[in-house]
């Protein structure tokens, strides 16, 4: 068996899909004074919709990427498309209320639909396949699914069905299995490919698109009395009437009330030898992705080269694992024990960042400073709207952005130097769950 893990490059850890993205686009550093409508932080899937969306609305913008575009978890994932959010719609619903409920269910539809809509639009070779399936581990955990399928068909959604264990394993060759939630809504892409397509698509649109450009600080406007806000980079700054966040779990220090609000958690994949298209579909025979019902939960989907790119365990602490693509293997080995001889060729991770409850922090600062974090796991599609909505409250219509604005959120308590410990310790009782 082949692994490894390498050094974080300049495209981030060696993955599958930097090897597989083809040919990139270089853009240049920013440098000296720059002035636009609207300057954007982060190169990443909510920030290159956000720059994609105000660009063809006629807005003047520049994109900062601190690394390459991609880099950071939008080239890194797992690449399902899944509609809904990490908590499950019954319990958004307890958190907010059914009539909330009903709407943020809404926009994840809208999502998803936005993101098909924007690879057929713009010509975006991202490998997309439909179909989502939710798989359950355990037996108890056929309950919650039949209350979500029941919630959701209260909602007036038609794509999902429960299945039962004879059921599942037409879809998952696997005995793990005892059921599971099909969303033929669903679906799964190639994440680079899609971050690199928008980013071409925004350069046509207009975007000043500048890589290896990390913002080092920011200044709202009305706080240095011109009215502009300031994103000042190594080489220079941009002066733009809108500020827009999009760095996720590598915002650092540039907004420490929002940093507060959001954890990184480390999340890793491996990716097989070619399986060839018999044998893979052998695993997978309607190419669904999958991900399972446990807290600490597996992932995992085919390549358009008949991999299979496996997803799960996590890391609160920054650091991979030891023997991480050994732990990876071993895992992909108790769904598929028929993969046992087979190679790993790629294995790496990166951060997403989680909030308290688990639903998107979006919002407004003072200053006309915007931003979007918090999309715990769940970002693929989600990212897409935030950026669309964001770019639709820049230019006066904010009743889509109110709906995630209004959401709740709360600082992990703690403060810098026992966040990480006290979220490890609360962990715990819910990992403990999996193997009970």
């Amino acid at each position: 068996m082949a692994s490894s893990i390498q050094n974080e490059s300049e495209f981030g850890p060696h993955s599958y899909y930097r090897d597989s993205a083809g040919p990139v686009a270089v853009y240049p550093r920013a440098a000296g004074q720059m002035e636009c409508d609207v300057c954007v932080v982060g190169g990443g899937f909510t920030g290159l919709s956000t720059a994609l969306h105000l660009a063809e609305a006629g807005y003047s913008v520049v994109l900062l990427e601190a690394e390459r575009i991609g880099w950071g978890a939008s080239g890194r994932n797992g690449g399902q498309v899944i509609n809904g959010y990490a908590k499950d719609i019954c319990e958004v619903a307890r958190q907010l209320g059914p009539e909330q409920s009903r709407c943020l269910w809404e926009l994840s539809l809208e999502a998803t639909q936005l993101l098909g809509d924007t690879i057929v639009r713009h010509g975006i070779d991202a490998e997309y396949q439909s179909g989502h399936l939710l798989a359950a581990v355990r037996p108890h955990h056929m309950t919650g699914l039949a209350v979500e399928q029941d919630a959701l068909a209260g909602l007036g959604y038609t794509r999902s069905r429960l299945l039962d264990r004879d059921q599942v394993k037409a879809h998952v060759r696997s005995s793990r299995y005892h059921g599971g939630l099909l969303d033929e809504g669903g679906g799964h892409l190639h994440p680079l490919k899609y971050a690199r397509g928008l980013a071409a698509a925004g350069a046509r649109a207009g975007v000043r698109i500048f890589e290896k450009s990390r913002v080092l600080k920011i200044h709202p406007a009305n706080g240095n009395g011109t009215g502009f806000a300031l994103a000042v980079t190594e080489q220079g700054a941009v002066s733009a009437r809108h500020l827009v966040l999009c760095c996720n779990a590598y915002l650092g220090a540039l907004e420490p009330e929002l940093r507060a609000r959001i954890m990184p958690v480390g999340t890793y994949v491996i990716a097989t030898e070619p399986l060839g298209g018999e044998r893979a579909l052998g695993l997978l025979p309607d190419n669904s992705c999958v991900s399972d019902t446990n807290f600490v939960l597996d992932y995992f989907r085919l390549s358009a080269d008949w991999r299979l790119l496996f997803g799960g365990r996590v890391s609160y602490t920054t650091l991979p694992p030891a023997g991480l693509a050994r732990r990876m293997r071993d895992r992909l080995v108790v769904v598929f024990p028929q993969l046992g001889e087979v190679a790993v060729t790629h294995a790496w991770g990166g951060f997403v960042d989680i909030s308290r409850n688990r639903l998107p922090d979006v919002g407004r600062r003072p200053g006309n400073v915007y931003y979007a974090q918090g999309f715990s796991g769940h970002g693929v599609a989600l990212t897409g709207l935030a950026g669309k909505v964001i770019g639709d409250a820049i230019r006066g219509d904010a009743e889509k952005f109110d709906v995630f604005a209004r959401i709740p959120h709360q600082s992990f308590p703690g403060g810098p130097l026992l966040r990480m410990p006290l979220l490890i310790l609360a962990t715990l009782y819910s990992r403990l769950q999996d193997i009970i």
